[in-house]
């Protein structure tokens, strides 16, 4: 199950009012989609900002489409080879070879040296990257080999805490929401309805399913 702390509502906090927006919204789409939401409950939006973000891109870069065990066992490999060092400084092609004896692929390791490359140029200082919208931050990252709009959009959601972001090419969450309305209707207009607070409705998607593809817990595709 998704940890209590990290998904639920919290006595006291302002969710209780989006919660109330989501369900307005739903009412107008179908009864099984509030009655999903009634089910998840207020949720709150966790924030994975505890570590730089260029260590946080790529440990979501590895973790992309494969189990969470394996993503978990790899990435201890990735920071055992990197020791005392930063991540960030240890990275570069010379450690191609090693970062594939972690377990990576080439499409993985390729893209963490693309990352390291670009943050030893001040390319991903996320102060900077704070500063943009949503779309530029996304079209900035998008820029990287190897980084698509899906992990632009969980950079947005997850790291940046963007409340607006519907990730449409998130499977998990576009497939929910199109079995809880209609199939006939596109999951970008139904998405629509919930603005300002698109971020929220993918995370009742997750969480109706107890699939939370933060970065952390859970894989998908790029």
């Amino acid at each position: 199950m998704i940890a209590e702390a990290s998904w639920r509502h919290m006595a006291g906090m302002p969710h209780d009012e989006i919660h109330a927006h989501c369900l307005d919204a739903a009412a107008d789409l179908s009864p099984e989609l509030v009655e999903a939401l009634h089910h998840v409950g207020p949720i709150i939006l966790p924030r994975r900002n505890d570590r730089a973000f260029p260590d946080y891109l790529s440990r979501a870069i590895a973790g992309q489409q494969i189990s969470v065990k394996a993503a978990a066992s790899i990435w201890s490999r990735v920071e055992a080879l990197c020791g005392e060092t930063a991540l960030m400084q240890f990275i570069c092609s010379e450690q191609y070879d090693a970062l594939r004896g972690c377990g990576l692929s080439h499409a993985k390791a390729k893209t963490l040296i693309t990352i390291a490359q670009a943050h030893q140029t001040d390319g991903l200082d996320a102060q900077r990257l704070e500063g943009l919208t949503p779309a530029e931050r996304a079209a900035c990252l998008t820029e990287l080999w190897g980084v698509g709009q899906w992990t632009a959009d969980m950079m947005n959601i997850f790291y940046f805490g963007e409340w607006d972001i519907w990730p449409d090419g998130d499977v998990a969450a576009r497939k929910t929401l199109e079995r809880l309305t209609s199939k006939r209707r596109k999951t970008i207009r139904s998405a629509a309805r919930f603005k300002p607070y698109r971020s929220w409705l993918a995370y009742y998607m997750w969480a109706y399913v107890d699939a939370p593809p933060d970065g952390e817990t859970e894989s998908a595709s790029n």
